[in-house]
């Protein structure tokens, strides 16, 4: 399967996450526990990675399964970042408002790029470090609201306590995609191998979560599992369904493709997000958000365009090259 093909299917999946969502929603409001929604979407993956090894284990070339101790105890971690991350997301919002908090998610695609760079000693060109920035631009600039309205400065008034923990954030989720893409690519394990035990540690940790969560209010509910499914509807599961098969082909991209093509991915999610909610919710078409998807473009055209299409060699560049050719070719001839 072509990475660009799963990229797409990504973008496209990540894109309606949101529009489900909302869609799910009973006058405003969610009638279900969207804690359960994660739990639930580990769960299916779990169970699509364990049906496809048992697939990989009943033909002739059985899967490679590492077993050891060493190897499974990291796959824990990714969890474990994830679950500092989302608490400093709350953390974050208290000091900043929806709005400059989703601004400075953005940041994430620098940090990505460096811990990319950094941890993985994977080299970008200078033209990718720019397609890197412009997407930053990009995906900033469709998110900026015009100053007619009423959060125009409440990008720079928010506390220094704010921008620390958004950094912290943005870092906290590169480290946690760079750090899977290492599992996924530091031995020639079966992707759903890695899977089943990256997933099993996110059944837990999530499970975990909903657990704090009936000692936070005592109980009042009754236990997690009594209520696991209440107020759920299709629009729900498929919320689920959504959220659990974007995180296969994430995996799918860990494995064979990189961070950057998923922070990509993401990226223009957001932008097609946007363009869809103006057709569904009445949402209006903005200079910052045409703008942003131009930029964005020209960013998705420098990082994977080969470098021949972005500079044009000089004319004496090329006549050299072609009288090697002829060059080479005579001497072939005459031997």
């Amino acid at each position: 399967m072509r990475w660009y093909f799963v990229a797409a299917l990504l973008t496209l999946l990540t894109s309606s996450q949101g529009i489900l969502t909302t869609l799910s929603q009973s006058n405003g409001k969610y009638s279900y526990d969207y804690a359960t929604i994660p739990f639930l979407a580990e769960v299916f993956k779990l169970v699509v990675s364990s049906f496809f090894l048992w697939k990989e284990s009943q033909s002739s070339s059985p899967p490679r399964m590492n077993m050891e101790w060493k190897s499974i105890r990291l796959f824990p971690i990714p969890s474990i970042i994830y679950l500092i991350h989302n608490n400093v997301q709350f953390a974050t919002l208290t000091y900043v408002d929806p709005s400059t908090y989703q601004i400075m998610g953005n940041l994430k695609i620098v940090t990505t790029g460096i811990l990319f760079r950094f941890f993985l000693k994977r080299k970008l060109t200078t033209l990718q470090w720019m397609a890197i920035v412009l997407l930053t631009i990009g995906t900033t600039t469709s998110q900026v609201k015009g100053c007619g309205e009423a959060s125009c400065d409440s990008l720079f008034s928010a506390p220094i306590q704010g921008y620390m923990l958004g950094l912290l954030s943005a870092c906290l989720s590169a480290l946690a995609g760079v750090y899977t893409e290492y599992l996924m690519k530091k031995n020639n394990d079966s992707l759903y191998w890695q899977n089943v035990q990256l997933y099993t540690f996110g059944v837990i940790f999530n499970m975990a979560r909903l657990i704090v969560d009936d000692f936070r209010v005592e109980f009042e509910n009754g236990p997690w599992w009594q209520r696991l499914l209440n107020g759920y509807t299709v629009t729900t599961w498929l919320v689920v369904l959504n959220l659990g098969s974007s995180g296969l082909l994430v995996s799918w991209l860990m494995k064979y493709a990189d961070n950057i093509v998923k922070v990509y991915s993401t990226s223009m999610a957001m932008l097609l997000t946007m363009l869809l909610s103006i057709f569904l919710f009445g949402l209006k078409l903005t200079l910052q958000l045409f703008l942003g998807i131009i930029i964005c473009m020209i960013s998705l055209h420098m990082y994977f365009a080969p470098p021949h299409m972005l500079v044009d060699l000089p004319v004496t560049a090329k006549m050299a090259t072609d009288n090697l050719k002829e060059i080479a070719i005579e001497r072939r001839v005459e031997s």
